[in-house]
């Protein structure tokens, strides 16, 4: 019986594996898919194979603008959600009752930030800006995506936090270790996993996200509002180019991710 439970847990996860990772090798397979006449458009009809797009990666007008701006602002609010986040659910963690009032609120609120419909935060951040005067552009993309990619920061490097021994803090005040340096050279290296895990995901949010980014972008476009706005004219082969960089770029930053937590795991 229990032989037949894990083939078929095994055949399961090979399954939901595939389900994960065959619509990315077709776009990178594609990515290498020629076009033989008319305007270069994604062709799910294999053509032969060519380098010609990535020769030509940056012949479309505002592509690689778009792509670059992507990057930037993925890079910008994880940042920006990674510190605050740090710094928040470290507060949730070791404050409670009269040392920080309203933990449970704030505590509420970031759930609600994560279970809240994109489309409603868009709209809600839209008003907002727009009840201020704040142009849209790059400063309320920047806002917008450190706001949705906080609270998924501060729940990863909370449950980090959950297990942390606050006897090595003790110990090292004990032997002169000053609360900052503490947490620099003792608690910092010991949560560094959850943090790197909150970082991760508020860069890959960032770059994937599409509704709040079309509320709040104006007329400065990131990748995937460019690409949606490109569907109506047809989609150039260059955006399976991008695409596949960005996969592989995420897969770097995952096995690097991966190798730290290692190195910090025998290192405890």
């Amino acid at each position: 019986m229990r032989s037949t439970r894990g083939r078929w847990l095994g055949l399961y996860s090979w399954l939901l594996l595939a389900y994960l990772l065959v619509p990315i090798i077709g776009m990178v397979f594609f990515s290498f898919n020629d076009v033989l006449a008319g305007r270069p458009q994604v062709s799910f009809q294999w053509n032969g194979g060519t380098l010609r797009w990535y020769r030509e990666l940056t012949h479309i007008v505002g592509l690689p603008e778009s792509f670059w701006l992507s990057i930037r602002l993925a890079v910008a609010s994880t940042i920006v959600a990674t510190i605050v986040g740090t710094l928040l659910a470290l507060a949730l963690v070791r404050y409670e009752g009269k040392k920080f009032r309203g933990r449970r609120i704030v505590d509420q609120t970031l759930f609600m930030n994560i279970a809240a419909p994109e489309i409603v935060m868009g709209a809600s951040l839209l008003g907002m800006f727009a009840s201020y005067h704040i142009a849209r552009g790059f400063t309320t993309l920047l806002i917008s995506h450190a706001v949705f990619s906080l609270a998924y920061v501060t729940v990863t490097v909370r449950a980090r936090l959950q297990g942390f021994d606050r006897h090595l803090e003790e110990a090292a005040g004990d032997l002169g270790s000053t609360p900052l340096t503490t947490f620099r050279l003792v608690t910092l290296p010991m949560i560094m996993p959850g943090v790197l895990a909150g970082a991760m995901m508020a860069f890959a949010l960032s770059l994937d996200d599409f509704v709040v980014s079309n509320f709040v972008a104006g007329t400065t476009l990131p990748f995937p509002v460019w690409v949606y706005g490109a569907t109506r004219m047809g989609v150039p082969p260059q955006v399976f180019v991008f695409g596949t960089l960005i996969f592989l770029l995420g897969a770097a930053a995952a096995i690097g991710s991966l190798v730290m937590s290692r190195r910090g795991m025998k290192r405890t």
